[in-house]
């Protein structure tokens, strides 16, 4: 019996083999690498800009804590004034370093600092054997010199008196002649010798120039003492005259023609409080500091009593006609320097910057300010000590005006 086939019935499939997967190309495997190496790089430059932002913000951070913090305020407007107060240097008459003249050893002296010494008072003494050795060599050389230069005189003057009879030729009457010459000025020459010798030995005293007082004794018994002023040469002693001292100041070019030679100026010094010394003006530069714009002034003073000190700082007070507006800042706003007087303003938002200032009435409290400051400056009220020209400050708070009593 034959089976047909039944026409519902599906042909049968083979399972035996998996289907096989398509290969990747090289050209989509290098398109991912590059891709990840993208990410890679986006990602580092993110880090990197993201740490370099922080540090930028901690190192602004730092400056901002590292500036100091400062209150402003602008300057209250003061009545014009007619004088005005300058810091002068005082000087003594003539200063001078006392060095000596010849070398040797010291075997005496005779004042020490704060004495009070004349014209020609001796101050030392200093033992010079060499050069005494050198001095007895020298006068005999010049004794010897005389003798020679004696005989040659005779042999010249005989051989010119025997010329005229021909009892001697003329070249050997020219010779002695030469001789007598030579031998003369080799007379000149030891006698100068010995006199420079001489100089320098009495150089063994040292002594004072000028009346005044010594301000340093630099040397003692026994040391070993060098001649000039330089290299190695030591300076003895230093010699002031104050009887009379100069005190210089600086006159700001604003009022350089309305001080005059002659006249009186006030000086007060804070070791002498409520005392007031009179001075004359007595020389100026005649010319305006192209630096600072200021005008040289000598003002000298008496100072027979002693009372004041050379090396020390005066308040010159001049007087003068009124000129412009003053400003009135809080004494604690200035700043002391070697340079002056400064007061401290901040500018371009939050740089300090220092500015020399002339001040006038000073009552503790306040002083006026006649010359340095304009009005709407931006003044520090109590600056620190260590603000500098230039420097970045924090400016905590500001003002319309100064407070007439500080801050």
């Amino acid at each position: 019996m034959t089976n047909k086939p039944n026409p519902n019935q599906q042909p049968a499939h083979h399972h035996d083999a998996a289907p096989q997967q398509k290969p990747i190309s090289s050209r989509k495997a290098l398109v991912g690498v590059a891709l990840l190496l993208v990410v890679a790089v986006v990602l580092a430059g993110v880090g990197i800009l993201s740490r370099a932002r922080a540090d930028k913000a901690l190192a602004v951070r730092t400056t901002e804590l590292a500036a100091p913090s400062v209150i402003v305020a602008t300057p209250k407007t003061g009545a014009p004034v007619d004088s005005f107060v300058l810091p002068g240097n005082v000087t003594a008459w003539t200063d001078s370093p006392i060095y000596a003249r010849t070398s040797g050893y010291l075997t005496r002296w005779y004042f020490d600092i704060g004495a009070r010494v004349k014209k020609g008072a001796l101050l030392a003494e200093i033992a010079t054997p060499e050069l005494d050795q050198q001095l007895a060599q020298a006068e005999s050389d010049l004794v010897t010199a005389q003798a020679t230069a004696n005989n040659a005189r005779i042999q010249a003057e005989r051989y010119t008196g025997l010329v005229k009879s021909d009892a001697v030729s003329r070249q050997d009457t020219d010779t002695f002649v030469n001789q007598a010459a030579a031998t003369a000025a080799a007379v000149k020459s030891a006698q100068a010798n010995v006199r420079r010798l001489r100089e320098l030995q009495s150089f063994e005293k040292v002594y004072a120039p000028f009346d005044g007082v010594v301000t340093a004794r630099n040397i003692d018994t026994g040391q070993l003492i060098d001649a000039g002023g330089s290299g190695a040469g030591k300076e003895l002693f230093h010699l002031q005259a104050i009887q009379t001292l100069r005190v210089y100041a600086n006159l700001p070019q604003l009022y350089s023609q309305n001080v005059k030679r002659g006249s009186k100026i006030d000086l007060t010094f804070a070791e002498h409080a409520g005392k007031t010394y009179q001075g004359t003006l007595e020389r100026t530069a005649d010319a305006i500091d192209p630096a600072s714009r200021t005008l040289l002034v000598e003002i000298d003073v008496d100072n027979r009593a002693g009372e004041l000190l050379p090396g020390s700082l005066a308040q010159v007070h001049f007087k003068t006609p009124p000129a412009g507006p003053t400003f009135i800042v809080p004494s604690a706003a200035l700043i002391f320097r070697k340079e002056g007087l400064r007061v401290g303003l901040v500018v371009n938002g939050n740089v300090a910057h220092l500015v020399p200032v002339v001040i006038g009435e000073d009552d503790g409290a306040t002083v006026q300010i006649v010359n340095g400051l304009s009005a709407g400056d931006r003044v520090i009220q109590d600056p620190p000590d260590s603000l500098i020209e230039g420097e970045k400050v924090f400016v905590e708070s500001s003002g319309s005006q100064t407070n007439a009593g500080g801050k």
